[in-house]
């Protein structure tokens, strides 16, 4: 069992920066692929970037591609969600969640896929 909590959200302003975390517990995250997701209201919870269990690949939606990182601390049990120059558009929840299939370098972009989620960080970027 992995338990996820994320921390970093905040309220900011467009151009601004926040770093999101997300600790997990158990030892086995370091196996693991870890994604950020987001949902903003009214619409569907999607993929923002993802990493794979040994960080040497990534993923990242289209839209913050040059703005935004993800890397992982194996050692501290930790992934981070680095977001530059925000915009308004950025505005929703942001999830973490882990992929528990092991060793894997699929970095998956579907929901479903992950088998455990962090209970989510507001962010909000006001113009």
């Amino acid at each position: 069992q992995v338990q996820l909590v994320e921390s970093g959200g905040g309220m900011v302003q467009a151009g601004g920066s926040l770093r999101l975390s997300c600790a997990a517990s158990g030892r086995t995250f370091r196996y693991y692929v870890m994604g950020w997701f987001r949902q903003a209201p009214g619409k569907e919870r999607e993929f923002v970037a993802g990493i794979s269990w040994n960080g040497r690949k990534t993923a990242y939606l289209d839209s913050v591609n040059d703005r935004f990182t993800i890397s992982k601390d194996n050692a501290e049990n930790t992934v981070y969600l680095q977001m530059n120059s925000l915009k308004p558009e950025d505005t929703a929840v942001y999830y973490c969640a882990a992929d528990a299939n092991a060793y894997s370098d699929n970095v998956e972009v579907r929901a479903g896929m992950y088998d455990y989620w962090g209970q989510g960080t507001q962010v909000t970027v006001s113009s």
